[in-house]
């Protein structure tokens, strides 16, 4: 018995497995590799043309054939498998921006407590400065005020203000020398920012 585009049809619509199985067998082969040739992926390829045969199972009481049996398979690898590329790029694009969101969340919440421990920890050089040097980084860091007018408040030479200054800059230096990479992020990030 020869078997027409019309007999297997007719054969699939009876849920005949014998004809089901005859178009498998028959067309599986070119169809994977037609697949292959859109996906670049042997699973993939395969898993499409499985979908494929299980669609026409599952729809065949509802499908109508106006072009030839070989054409509708052709046409539904096709579709399958832009389906599938057009997901494969929605998915990546979403575990791009996830990736993304994630990173500045971390980096964001990292930078807050990097932020937070260097405040913990400049309170407390400040604190561990003699208190003259404490007193005029204070006035001069703080208060913004100039050298020449720490003097005149506290009765003590530009020289020795300039002298306390350097100490304490120094002193504050070296206990603070782990965060010194994060203090010039910092300030970099500040300078861009600024209007």
């Amino acid at each position: 018995m020869e078997f027409t585009d019309a007999t297997i049809i007719q054969l699939l619509k009876r849920r005949d497995e014998t004809g089901f199985e005859q178009v498998f067998k028959f067309y599986f082969k070119n169809l994977y590799r037609y697949a292959l040739t859109i996906l670049q992926d042997h699973d993939q390829a395969e898993d499409i043309v499985q979908n494929v045969f299980y669609k026409l199972w599952d729809k065949m009481d509802s499908l109508n054939f106006q072009d030839s049996l070989a054409a509708y398979l052709y046409r539904a690898v096709y579709n399958e498998s832009l389906n599938h590329l057009k997901h494969k790029k929605v998915k990546l694009t979403y575990q791009t921006y996830i990736t993304r969101s994630m990173k500045d969340q971390t980096d964001g919440a990292h930078r807050k407590v990097m932020f937070s421990e260097l405040e913990r920890r400049l309170q407390t050089a400040i604190n561990e400065l003699p208190e003259q040097c404490r007193t005029i980084f204070q006035m001069s860091r703080f208060e913004e005020l100039r050298y020449l007018d720490i003097a005149h408040r506290l009765g003590i030479s530009v020289k020795t203000v300039e002298n306390q200054m350097g100490k304490a800059l120094k002193l504050l230096r070296t206990k603070l020398i782990d965060y010194l990479p994060f203090l010039v992020l910092l300030l970099l990030n500040f300078l861009n920012h600024r209007p």
